[in-house]
Order: C-alpha cells, then sequence, then structure tokens
C-alpha cells in the first residue's frame, strides 16, 4: 500500500518537473527588411507568381522606387501561353498545370515588361476570388486536341490564336499603355523605371547528384521551362541566405510545406529532432507551442529527403527577414501569400533546421551572394582566398576544391554571437 501510494506521488511530482522545464518559444528581432502588404493567392496554384512579385516589390523598395504593387495575373496570363507551347509541342511529354518557379516570372518580366495590379487585375471581377481550375482544364483539353490534330495534320498554322483568345477572355487584354504617377508607360518602361534587370538575379540550390559550384537543372515537375541553379554545399547556400539578409537583400524561397513541421495556424515551421512518427498525441500537440531540439541537418539527410521524394517542390514564399530564438539561435521571417492568417497576419517563423532540410531553391540578387561564392560562380572575376591551415591562398573561380584540400575552411553559416539575457545550450555543428 505504501509503493501504491508513493508512485502516483512521486510521477505526479515528475509530471510538474516536466512541465516546469518545458518553455515557450522566445523570438528578437534580428534584421527585418522592407516588405509590401501580404496578398492571397486564393484558389489558385500561382504562389510563384505572388511570392516573386512580392520579392521584387522589395526589391524596388530596396531601389528606392517606392511601395509598387505589382500585377501577379499579368505573368501568370503570359505564362500559360508559354505552357500551353511547350506542351503541344513536346507532344503532351511536359508538365501542364498552375504551378511554377520562380525564374518563370523573371523569364516573363524581361521578355514581356511588368505592369501594376491598378492597370491588370486580371479578373473580369475583383470581388470574387481567384479560382483558375476551370481555366487550366479547359487549356489543357484544348492543348490535347492540338496534339492529336498534330498527329493528324490538320493542326491550324494559327492555332496560338485559339490559346490568346482563351486567355484574353478569362484575364482580359493585356494592356499596352497605363498611367504611373499621370505618367503614361507600357511594360517595358515600367520595368525600366523601376529598376528590375531580371538577368542580375541567380537561383541556388544544394544537391549532390550534381556537382558543386557549377550549374544544373533542377529536377523538379515544375522546372518546366529547364531552369537553371547554382549548385553549393548546405553551409555555403546557408551562408549566402544569412549574409544576404545581413546586407538588406529580402530571399524568394521554393520549400516543402507539406510536412508536419508546416504550421499555417502557428505561424510557425520547425524540424524537431524527435521524428513525428514517434511522438505521442500530446507531443505532436505540443509542438508549436513548446521549444524542443532540432535535428541537425547534414548534406547527406538533405540528398536523401530529396532522393525519396520526401521533399519536394510545394511552395514558394519571400524571406524577409531574420530572428533570434532563445533556444536554438537563427530562425526566419517568412511572407506568405495566403492571406492575412494566424497572429502573424501572413507571415510564418521558420527555424534553421527546417530552413536546410526542407529548401529546394532560393532565388536572389546576384550582388546579394558572398563575394567569394560569387567569384567561385564566375559572377565576378578573381580568384577565392580562403583562410586555411596553410594561410591565405587563391582557389581559381569555377574551380571545385577537393575535400581534402587544407585550404578549405568549414564554413557554418551562423549569425555573429548574440549577448542574451537567457542562457541557451551550445549549437550542434552542422555540416
Amino acid at each position: 500500500m505504501i509503493k501504491r501510494f508513493l508512485l502516483p506521488a512521486f510521477w505526479s511530482i515528475s509530471c510538474v518537473l516536466s512541465a516546469q522545464k518545458a518553455e515557450p518559444f522566445s523570438f528578437k528581432e534580428v534584421k527585418q527588411i522592407a516588405a509590401t502588404a501580404v496578398k492571397n493567392q486564393e484558389r489558385t496554384g500561382t504562389c510563384w507568381a505572388f511570392s516573386t512579385a512580392s520579392f521584387l516589390e522589395s526589391e524596388v523598395l530596396r531601389m528606392g522606387k517606392g511601395d509598387q504593387n505589382l500585377s501577379e495575373m499579368y505573368v501568370v496570363r503570359h505564362i500559360y501561353r508559354q505552357k500551353c507551347e511547350n506542351y503541344v509541342r513536346r507532344q503532351g511529354h511536359a508538365q501542364f498545370g498552375e504551378g511554377g518557379l520562380a525564374h518563370d516570372l523573371l523569364n516573363a518580366v524581361k521578355m514581356y515588361g511588368i505592369v501594376p495590379e491598378s492597370a491588370y487585375p486580371g479578373r473580369k471581377d475583383p470581388s470574387m476570388p481567384l479560382n483558375h481550375a476551370q481555366l487550366v482544364s479547359t487549356l489543357k483539353s484544348r492543348c490535347d486536341n492540338f496534339i492529336k490534330q498534330g498527329m493528324e495534320g490538320t493542326l491550324s498554322a494559327n492555332w496560338m490564336q485559339e490559346i490568346d483568345q482563351a486567355l484574353d477572355d478569362f484575364f482580359g487584354p493585356v494592356p499596352q499603355k497605363f498611367k504611373v504617377n499621370d505618367v503614361a508607360m507600357d511594360p517595358i518602361t515600367y520595368r525600366d523605371f523601376l529598376g528590375i534587370r531580371p538577368d542580375d538575379y541567380v537561383s541556388i540550390s544544394s544537391y549532390t547528384h550534381h556537382p558543386f559550384y557549377q550549374q544544373f537543372i533542377l529536377e523538379v515537375p515544375d522546372n518546366f521551362s529547364n531552369g537553371s541553379f547554382y549548385n553549393l554545399p548546405l553551409s555555403e547556400m546557408m551562408r549566402s541566405l544569412n549574409f544576404a539578409i545581413q546586407q538588406g537583400f529580402t530571399v524568394e524561397w521554393d520549400a516543402d510545406v507539406s510536412n508536419k513541421g508546416f504550421s499555417p495556424q502557428y505561424a510557425l515551421a520547425i524540424e524537431p529532432e524527435k521524428d513525428w512518427k514517434d511522438k505521442t498525441q500530446e507531443e505532436t500537440a505540443a509542438a508549436f507551442k513548446w521549444w524542443e531540439p532540432e535535428r541537425n541537418i547534414t548534406q547527406e539527410y538533405r540528398q536523401q529527403l530529396f532522393d525519396r521524394q520526401i521533399s519536394t517542390d510545394d511552395h514558394l514564399m519571400h524571406i524577409t527577414g531574420m530572428l533570434d530564438e532563445t533556444h536554438s539561435g537563427i530562425y526566419y521571417q517568412v511572407k506568405n501569400s495566403w492571406g492575412e492568417i494566424s497572429d502573424l497576419k501572413g507571415y510564418v517563423r521558420v527555424s534553421e533546421a527546417y530552413m536546410r532540410a526542407n529548401t529546394i531553391s532560393f532565388t536572389l540578387h546576384k550582388d546579394a551572394l558572398p563575394s567569394d561564392i560569387r567569384k567561385r560562380l564566375g559572377l565576378e572575376p578573381g580568384d577565392v582566398r580562403i583562410e586555411g591551415a596553410n594561410g591565405t591562398q587563391p582557389i581559381p573561380a569555377r574551380t571545385k576544391p577537393s575535400r581534402n584540400d587544407p585550404r578549405v575552411a568549414p564554413v557554418d553559416g551562423k549569425l555573429p554571437v548574440i549577448e542574451k539575457t537567457t542562457p541557451r545550450p551550445p549549437l550542434k555543428k552542422q555540416d
């Protein structure tokens, strides 16, 4: 009887002590870069357009051209047209849907310019929510018919005119002229007025099935236009992200958000050390309320996630700042395009571990990259100089150092130490 009395008492005390150890997330702003208002992509798969337009709006702010509201649908209309032509010319052996990547918007801006939202809302009734499901279904059906006609030798030479008409009927004709502050412009002059130079932007990623420091075509379904990405070691990809934010540049983010670690409700994205499948129901419910250790994400682990199609190309968002979390360090402030949901009004706080594991790619201004990386990628002339065991020695640009090269010192991409009022455990070494 004494044991039966003492054991429940012991368990009760243990639960109290355990509850006392649980601590909530605690954030301190490190860097916040100007961004425009949060938008809502609504019932469309056009996150690539909303996030990249938001990214360019921050670029325009950075360049001193003021708060601009760019038309996502102007670009989306052009990309749907490109998808139709690509799909038909590839005889149906191509991705056809609403998705895309950051370079699709940049390529469209380079070719067709850009317009303000006021000049092209991209829907006949602006009060109705965006919904492209029926449009895409109609376009695909017509393109499938064009493919059939092509195989039969009956395809009209003007078949793209039918696509243009369908797009005009849905989005409205694209404007040739419009006014900005009472000044007449067209899409090209407006782009140039804003100072947007699409060739100044690059996309970077980090996978071991391609050589580092070289370009490769990223193998995700939405890369229908075969865009190229620079491949960096994971530590240098993350160092580039941190450097860009510290220098006042925002970053476009392509990521996997289909896993349990991404919570729009709690405006938090985490990569817990303990697998979600091993968590109890109570632990899962508490995951976004109380801090817990996160997984050490290595280059090899990241590659496995990609190869096993666990980390996939789900969603694009806009990184606008950096935070310091009391227990684990770096977090990122990310602007979403699902409206002003959650207490953060449409923003999400993303842990460094989540970023390392679930990033498909970043798109950023080439000047936002560290100088040594720009040189190594051939974006800037000169030799790369790295501190190592044998002193500072040059490494020619666009070469891949050996893993055993003593000149190559490990770079963890961390922020400088931030003085804290609350102590935290030492960060685990990564990579």
